[in-house]
């Protein structure tokens, strides 16, 4: 295992920019109709319970895709859901789907403020969980009719469970950067994603990988909806997630901490699997869909690699690409300690 490349302590000394093989991110996507957020329902009245309600939630679950991403992890074509300017913090504050639901009580990092179950489902083992952790927590449970909860609902398919919890918290990236956790900082940035679908999908994938800390644009990108918290089937509450004003200046901000920045596009300078790295404080930056990494972005991080593709197509999806090189770092890092 060849050694870690070396640490620049402040912006690099006589680079050359790299040629931009994304669009640059100065303007917003147009906006693409995206699934409506059903019909408003003003607050159910609906009868507390105290066991599990049984009877089939409806249709079975099924995560969202994404559009397909480029070459180490350009996004598609797609039609993208409408992403509102208006700063909104994190999120997260509808949880939807049972693993979610039931993870949001477990975790207990936030507070839930009320469980919405469908009356009568099939008695399932994880429908008890819920309801008795919430009860042991003093969190009030409603029972709703299929309809009613479909109309609260904002994901294709609920599950027949929704939390109204408090928003995520937000962390600050110097501490994610300089391990305040006490982990060696392995982070993982997204360049205006999109797709709640990919999101969820990238930080279910980065929190079973250890990865300590996830960025977020505060604009041009999807936060924490519904659709992302029932994709990533609870991993958002174990995630530490920090919101920044722009990539290009967090990537300054990360350098200054010590933290070598691989951005993952079309065209990279090498594969991902001849990237030098063994134990020290990494962040992963993926592109978003359509356009890859920005000009800025692109000439801000200290490496940009792509994954080698062999058969006839020429795209990923952005979480599959994510998966790839995150898993890539894990295995990186055991062949360094080993």
């Amino acid at each position: 295992m060849s050694a870690g490349p070396k640490r620049r302590s402040g912006p690099p000394q006589g680079r050359t920019p790299s040629k931009a093989l994304g669009k640059p991110a100065g303007k917003p996507a147009g906006r693409a109709p995206g699934k409506p957020a059903g019909k408003p329902a003003g607050k159910p009245t609906g009868k507390p319970v105290g066991r599990a309600p049984g009877k089939p939630a409806g249709k079975p679950t099924s995560g969202r895709g994404g559009a397909s991403s480029g070459r180490g992890g350009a996004g598609g074509r797609g039609q993208r859901p409408p992403v509102r300017s208006a700063d909104r913090g994190l999120d997260g504050t509808q949880v939807e789907g049972r693993h979610a639901v039931r993870e949001l009580l477990l975790a207990g990092g936030r507070r839930t403020k009320e469980i919405l179950i469908a009356q009568d489902m099939d008695p399932a083992e994880i429908l008890d969980d819920i309801v008795e952790l919430a009860q042991d927590l003093k969190v009030p449970i409603r029972e709703l009719s299929k309809r009613r909860l479909d109309a609260e609902s904002r994901t294709e398919a609920s599950q027949g469970v929704v939390a109204h919890a408090d928003p995520l918290r937000e962390h600050s990236l110097d501490d994610l950067a300089s391990g305040a956790s006490g982990a060696t900082p392995f982070l993982v940035a997204v360049d205006g994603v999109t797709d709640p679908g990919n999101l969820g999908a990238i930080i279910r994938t980065a929190e079973c990988a250890g990865v300590t800390g996830l960025l977020l644009p505060r604009h041009r990108a999807v936060h924490v909806t519904p659709t992302v918290t029932k994709t990533a089937a609870g991993a958002v509450e174990h995630v530490p997630m920090a919101l920044v004003g722009g990539l290009p200046t967090a990537i300054e901000q990360m350098r200054q901490h010590g933290v070598w920045v691989i951005g993952l596009d079309a065209g990279g300078e090498k594969s991902l699997h001849n990237v030098e790295l063994s134990d020290e404080p990494v962040c992963l930056v993926l592109g978003a869909e359509g356009e890859g990494l920005s000009r800025l972005v692109r000439q801000r991080c200290d490496q940009i690699v792509s994954i080698p593709l062999l058969g006839s197509l020429s795209s990923l999806n952005v979480s599959t690409a994510a998966a790839l090189a995150i898993y890539e770092v894990v295995r990186r890092r055991a062949e360094s300690a080993g």
